[in-house]
């Protein structure tokens, strides 16, 4: 007879600790040995634990659109696999028809097996700086079907019971045009060799079953307190809308984004009927992909302490209509799905803001960024780069504080980190001339959204190339305010070539040849303000005025206070005067 194992939740709450700092390690790890600066400087990565049947244990979401990226395609490699799992293998992967969320997100996959019994997988998926397809680096705006943006990895050993299967492995790079993946690929696979070395310690310390009864409560738990949060929320539907601007090909065009959101005592449920039909182009996003921009946005809104791990998955529930841009159907091109993550929130905060205003952000930043790739002529070696710095504007405010200045997406979520100068300067021939806060790009409000950047960049390499992809140059794709907030600043990109041409690219362009000597300008525009500007204190107004991101002109039209050019303090007759005239009765 089995002895009974009896339940403690001060063990559980333990475990809950240890699988964290696992999926941690894991990540310290990757940031120390990958070498593209996507990985090691930009941090697009997850690394997550999950039991024998796939669900989450725990992850480190390095970058936050990437919560929901691992468990579904875990679960899809149990069963594709089946009996087949030994140990020592290693599976990669990253096809979005069967679970992925972008093909340039690769995942390593590792079984970790005590006593020949699976017990749970490690594993880490990143940004590759290529991925094969019609163009360099991954985004091909001129995609019209998966074939033509990368290699479809689906579930695939490259490790067999510890032995490398050299014939699979040279197939998969001999479609990647870029060495440093490779290398990259093997700091994924060994950073799984950490999570499964960690996850045999706690076995050896614990034991199996005493293990799988607290990840049951532990389950439970979380379960509870997601539970609890939800309850906060009064019951009702809310709406919300928002929209994607241009797909790529057909100028001017616009996708609507609908989502109910329905709260029923202790369980959410997000609807997506009504949104618009898949467009022709790389505008599209899979339905992992859009799956982990609800739950990072729900994320956003409940207890920042609340583990991540199969438990929380449990109220929630989700329905996105196949063959909506939100989960495009097969053979569509998605390469764009990741960045759908902006206005995907942006009609969530929208909703839920008639419901918990006071947990809400007014709208963040959208996308406009830039991948350039070319030759070093330093090193007569390619390089690769998404030009992180110049893409990261400010978040939206919220009630009793400003938006984060200079942090960057919203699914990212302060995750990607900005490049070191110096670094990128290393590892790419071109150079920064310019890169500081965009004065007046900070939407209006009591509580004013975060400051956007503007960076300038010359571009030295030979060769080069560049994709621009994003949703944010559109006058309404601005981020929007709240309760009376102003909307942040608008994206802005223009290239500058040797011989004096201009060129201010559509949101989502391929640009062909970008000659030496071509200089970018490049504006990430602001967050969203929330609350009334005139409302915010003129002292703080007069402060930022005289750091220099606010404008004295700016002051007084949205804020309504009066700076002396001189001495920057308050001319507070004629700051009375207006915002007495001002204020909403």
């Amino acid at each position: 007879m089995i002895a009974r194992i009896e339940k403690d939740t001060i063990f559980a709450s333990i475990l809950q600790c240890r699988f964290k700092s696992i999926t941690e390690e894991m990540g310290y790890t990757l940031l120390r040995t990958t070498r593209s600066p996507i990985l090691n400087e930009a941090r697009d990565f997850v690394t997550g634990i999950y039991d024998a049947k796939g669900r989450m244990l725990e992850q480190a979401e390095y970058i936050p659109v990437l919560a929901f990226a691992l468990q579904p395609v875990c679960q899809k490699i149990i069963e594709y696999f089946g009996d087949a799992i030994y140990p020592g293998d290693v599976i990669l992967h990253n096809d979005v028809f069967t679970g992925g969320n972008q093909n340039a997100d690769v995942a390593a996959f590792k079984p970790v097996f005590y006593n020949n019994e699976l017990f749970a997988w490690a594993a880490v998926k990143g940004h590759q700086a290529d991925i094969g397809g019609a163009v360099a680096g991954g985004y091909n705006p001129g995609a019209r079907e998966i074939w033509q943006e990368a290699l479809r990895i689906t579930p695939v050993k490259v490790i067999e019971k510890g032995k490398l299967r050299r014939d699979v492995w040279d197939l998969i790079f001999a479609n990647i045009r870029y060495p440093i993946v490779e290398e990259d690929i093997k700091a994924q696979i060994g950073s799984c060799a950490v999570g499964e070395r960690l996850i045999h310690s706690l076995l050896e310390r614990y034991g199996i079953e005493k293990l799988r009864e607290h990840i049951d409560l532990l389950f439970d738990s979380t379960e509870k307190m997601v539970r609890a949060e939800i309850k906060q929320i009064p019951d009702g539907s809310y709406e919300g809308e928002s929209w994607m601007y241009y797909d790529g090909i057909h100028l001017g065009s616009k996708f609507r984004i609908k989502v109910t959101i329905t709260v029923e005592g202790d369980e959410i449920y997000f609807d997506y009927t009504g949104t618009d039909g898949q467009t022709e182009g790389f505008a599209n996003a899979p339905l992992g992909a859009s799956v982990s921009a609800i739950v990072l946005t729900f994320l956003m809104l409940i207890d920042p302490n609340i583990p991540h791990n199969d438990g929380l998955l449990r109220p929630l529930h989700i329905q996105i209509p196949e063959g909506t841009f939100l989960n495009a159907s097969f053979p569509a091109a998605t390469t764009f799905g990741n960045s759908i993550t902006g206005p995907n929130s942006d009609a969530i905060l929208k909703a839920l803001s008639k419901a918990i205003p006071d947990r809400v952000t007014a709208g963040w930043n959208r996308m406009l960024a830039l991948a350039v790739s070319g030759m070093d002529p330093r090193h007569n070696r390619p390089y690769v780069d998404i030009l992180f710095n110049a893409l990261k504007g400010g978040s939206g405010a919220i009630r009793g504080f400003d938006g984060y200045d200079h942090i960057g997406l919203i699914n990212c979520a302060g995750g990607i980190l900005a490049q070191d100068p110096e670094m990128f300067e290393l590892q790419t021939p071109n150079t920064i001339a310019k890169h500081e806060y965009a004065k007046d790009s900070a939407g209006a409000g009591q509580w004013r959204g975060g400051l956007g950047v503007e960076t300038v960049i010359q571009f030295n390499g030979v060769n080069n190339k560049g994709v621009v992809f994003g949703d944010g140059v559109d006058e309404e794709a601005r981020a929007f305010g709240l309760f009376g907030g102003k909307a942040g600043s608008i994206n802005e990109m223009e290239f500058r070539f040797p011989d004096g041409h201009r060129h201010q690219p559509q949101s989502k362009e391929l640009i062909a040849d970008i000659p030496a000597g071509t200089v970018l300008r490049q504006v990430a525009g602001g967050g969203g303000g929330y609350g009334e500007p005139f409302l915010r204190s003129a002292e703080v107004v007069a402060k930022e005025a005289r750091n220099g991101v606010l404008s004295s002109i700016k002051a007084r039209e949205e804020y309504g206070v009066v700076v002396c050019p001189d001495t920057y303090q308050v001319d507070l007759k004629k700051t009375e005067r207006i915002r007495g005239k001002g204020l909403p009765k």
